[in-house]
């Protein structure tokens, strides 16, 4: 009988151990899943917000977009103005090691190109950071950019297609120009031209937000 009792309790003990680690698994699991998704963002003066007042550019938007659709993520926006692909190359790393970003949106190009600096020399530097956001797990985003036509066909042509090429390449979504709806009117752009206003910007989102929607609901 004796013998009976303890192969009772020992039972219980495991079915008792056996609950504890199911709770433990099941509350982990719940913690995964409500953590926020993080989004990186590296780009230039147009993410970085240059001639506005802060909170108006278009990535303070995407953050109170995503807040306002009720989808839990954290925004942080390493732009720099000035930045050029070599330059936004070289921080990704620390800036991956650093935030572990479920998402990286890359917007860079457009000072290589007013710079007319050689388009292979860009194009390698974003497929340098695409592949670097893919191994780490997260997904790029590529947003495209294309040169006034002062700087001769054969070069925007270039340009403009090696966004296409990598996003083929890499099989990456795009936006093909983020300036779309604002690039010919001069009324958005600041007193230099280069620069939307503050009235542009959700336009810029406008046209990020359908191809970056289905992106963040998809992981």
């Amino acid at each position: 009988m004796f013998a009976v009792l303890k192969i009772s309790a020992l039972k219980s003990m495991e079915l008792k151990r056996w609950t504890i680690c199911g709770l433990l698994m099941l509350s982990a699991s719940a913690y995964a899943h409500s953590a926020p998704k993080t989004v990186l963002v590296l780009g230039d003066s147009l993410s970085a917000e240059y001639g506005l007042n802060r909170g108006s550019g278009w990535v303070a938007l995407l953050e109170r977009k995503l807040k306002t659709e009720k989808i839990d993520a954290r925004v942080v926006n390493a732009s720099i103005s000035g930045e050029t692909t070599s330059g936004g190359r070289a921080r990704l790393p620390a800036l991956l090691a650093q935030h572990k970003p479920d998402y990286v949106i890359i917007e860079l190009g457009a000072n290589d190109g007013l710079r007319g600096l050689p388009v292979p020399a860009a194009q390698d530097n974003l497929r340098a950071m695409l592949a670097m956001a893919q191994k780490n797990n997260a997904k790029p985003l590529l947003l495209g950019m294309r040169m006034p036509p002062n700087y001769g066909r054969a070069y925007t042509e270039r340009f403009f297609g090696m966004y296409g090429k990598l996003a083929k390449e890499y099989k990456t979504p795009l936006v093909p120009f983020i300036l779309e709806g604002v690039a010919e009117k001069p009324n958005l752009f600041q007193p230099d031209r280069l620069h939307p206003t503050a009235q542009a910007h959700p336009i810029i989102l406008a046209n990020i937000w359908p191809t970056f929607l289905p992106m963040i609901k998809s992981k």
